[in-house]
């Protein structure tokens, strides 16, 4: 059994841009209010003609363009997301058909928030198994497509977008650059966030996720250390759900990644749920922010209370 590790991300957003100014001319909010309790200044939002798999294709190509590999080199295709409207066929098997896999093995992860660091998990293990050999990874959510734009507490949030990684086996004898995940859940607080009804709406008890996101995720983060062999402070950056700038600070600071890129991309973006945290960071990678080998821990968490986390080395 080998390890295995990132060669690759990508990313993709819609070119529809969303600005407080535009929902203060939806709903009672403003600029101040919103950036004073979420951070967001503006999102991406996809057109009624750009589906989930659409954007999950579109950054699962800049991935394998990165990668310098072709469709035809991948064998699985996990796609996170929680926000596709059709059960069969699921949106793996429709990535594949858009990008012109021959015969993957396609399945999606509903983790909601936590989705892609399950997804990267599933990856990891098929890998270390022998069950596949290279593996496309994709986060991928529209949730303007469930959000009520009448609630002024939930719609502020949301935007649309996809992000994917390519997994593939650690050279024989090298350290495995996808460390051993964390991951759990609540299910008794699972209504604190969900999408729920006909049709499908999203909705969040935004104080109890709070409360729960920012005293005890800094624990299980820093598990998810451990189980890498390292400390906080070892770490490059630190990738965690973009739910709330609110969230994202305080629980950056309280893992203890002193020396640490936090990833802030919610400002521009939102909350675009499972897409969010290969989303941002595709960006630090192509910024140049962190450097091949570097330490990212990847921590996502939400829906469900579910929470899943690990340490990966920047490709």
């Amino acid at each position: 059994m080998h390890g295995s590790r990132i060669t690759a991300v990508g990313h993709y957003q819609p070119a529809g841009t969303l600005t407080n100014e535009d929902l203060a001319g939806m709903v009672d909010t403003s600029d101040e209010w919103i950036r004073s309790r979420v951070g967001i200044h503006s999102r991406r939002i996809a057109g009624p003609e750009e589906p989930v798999d659409e954007l999950a294709g579109h950054a699962a190509a800049k991935a394998l363009a990165s990668a310098g590999l072709t469709p035809a080199d991948v064998d699985m295709v996990v796609v996170a997301t929680s926000t596709a409207i059709d059960r069969s066929p699921n949106t793996a098997a429709r990535v594949a058909a858009r990008l012109g896999i021959p015969g993957p093995a396609a399945l999606d992860v509903n983790v909601v928030c936590a989705g892609f660091t399950h997804a990267l998990a599933t990856a990891d293990h098929a890998v270390r198994a022998g069950s596949a050999s290279r593996v496309l990874v994709i986060g991928a959510d529209k949730m303007s497509e469930v959000a009520d734009w009448s609630d002024r507490t939930t719609c502020v949030l949301v935007g649309d977008g996809a992000g994917a990684a390519v997994v593939e086996a650690s050279a024989p004898g090298a350290e495995p650059g996808i460390g051993p995940v964390l991951w759990g859940s609540v299910p008794e607080m699972g209504n604190a966030v969900r999408i729920e009804g006909t049709p499908p709406r999203f909705a969040q008890e935004g104080q109890s996720v709070y409360r729960w996101a920012t005293t005890r995720l800094p624990g299980f983060a820093r598990q998810a250390c451990a189980r890498s062999g390292l400390e906080p402070a070892d770490l490059a950056a630190v990738v965690l759900h973009q739910a709330n700038l609110r969230i994202i600070e305080p629980l950056a600071a309280k893992i203890g990644a002193v020396n640490a890129v936090v990833a802030r991309d919610v400002v521009e973006s939102g909350n675009t749920s499972a897409a969010s945290i290969p989303l941002a960071f595709s960006k630090l990678v192509e910024r140049g922010e962190i450097g091949t080998g570097d330490p990212v821990l990847l921590f996502g968490f939400g829906g469900n209370l579910s929470y899943a986390g690990q340490v990966v080395r920047c490709p």
